[in-house]
């Protein structure tokens, strides 16, 4: 009986070595880590939808005329912000992809607005609600790339020895998805017009 509990006492050490070997506690740590950083992407991304509404009230009361592009950049939001990819999802190519493609096109759909009102670049709230965005773009930026390479990680860990044996016989997991900035649809861009001889017709 000894014996036994010396034997169960000297190996209860190395079976806690070979499963933590086996990933048993690194590869949940490394898919939390995933889905933090893709929350940071989708604050980043809400933060740029929040500021939207105050650009076009902005570019509205300094030229009321021109409702094409106002009405492109507000549809364009809204696209945004319905799609939306939950922590389950970040293995689903398809809903990446989505989310993608409409973030793309609100994006287009700002630099066209940027693009289109350059005589707005001399006014004080324009100018700093611009800043400000453009500052959401860079912090959408690294958000991006940390969620990357929190997924590169993530699937290294995954496929590799001795962790690919946990994840396989522990936890059935799967390769999260690389966020694309850039898809083949990116160029579709919501229907604006900025021609001016035509606003109001």
């Amino acid at each position: 009986m000894n014996r036994k509990r010396l034997a169960a006492l000297l190996l209860a050490p190395v079976a806690a070595a070979s499963l933590s070997g086996c990933g048993i506690n690194s590869i949940p740590t490394a898919e939390e880590n995933v889905k933090a950083r893709w929350a940071d992407v989708e604050a980043d991304f809400q933060r740029r939808a929040n500021l939207i509404p105050n650009i076009v009230a902005t570019v509205q009361g300094a030229a009321a005329s021109e409702k094409g592009i106002l009405v492109g950049v507000t549809q364009a939001r809204a696209d945004a912000t319905k799609i939306q990819v939950t922590g389950d999802q970040l293995s689903d190519p398809a809903a990446m992809q989505r989310f993608s493609e409409a973030q793309n096109r609100l994006t287009l759909s700002l630099q066209r607005l940027q693009e289109a009102y350059p005589q707005l670049q001399s006014q004080g709230n324009f100018k700093a609600l611009i800043t400000e965005l453009e500052g959401t773009e860079n912090r959408i930026a690294i958000a991006i790339r940390d969620y990357n390479s929190a997924v590169q990680g993530y699937n290294t860990r995954i496929r590799t020895f001795p962790d690919v044996i946990g994840a396989k016989v522990f936890y059935g997991a799967k390769p999260k998805v690389t966020y694309q900035a850039k898809t083949q649809n990116a160029e579709v861009a919501p229907p604006v017009s900025f021609d001016t001889n035509t606003a109001g017709h």
